[in-house]
């Protein structure tokens, strides 16, 4: 069960709007560490530079994308084992197989709501406190 407060969570996401709307809403859960990276090399520097618990990443992103970073992130020993939950305008059932090959902890289905954001934490962190 841990506490929001200690995680530490990359949101990933090339819409300014959304990267703000996720920080928002961890933020409304308690999480205090929120790192933003507007594609997915970004984000690969940077969790390779600073490890995280979480990343919350969108799909669809130009230079790579979410199931590239993924798939990075997994080959990545100090990284393989982080959480990490795809962020998507659709719920397209092949998509989200591949991202279920490449390790993916779980995916979101934009527009969400914290309580579906708070959900989906639970399902791969257990309870947060």
């Amino acid at each position: 069960m841990p506490a929001a407060a200690s995680l530490h969570c990359l949101v990933v996401d090339d819409q300014m709007t959304m990267r703000s709307l996720v920080r928002t809403s961890l933020q409304q859960l308690g999480v205090r560490e929120i790192r933003e990276a507007a594609d997915g090399e970004i984000a690969l520097r940077d969790i390779i530079a600073k490890p995280a618990h979480l990343i919350i990443s969108d799909y669809n992103m130009p230079n790579l994308d979410g199931l590239g970073l993924l798939r990075a992130v997994r080959a990545h020993p100090p990284t393989s084992k982080t959480a990490f939950i795809m962020l998507t305008g659709r719920a397209d059932r092949e998509l989200v197989q591949r991202a279920v090959q490449f390790g993916v902890n779980n995916y979101l289905v934009k527009p969400f709501t914290v309580a579906q954001l708070k959900g989906k934490m639970e399902a791969v962190f257990g309870a947060l406190t």
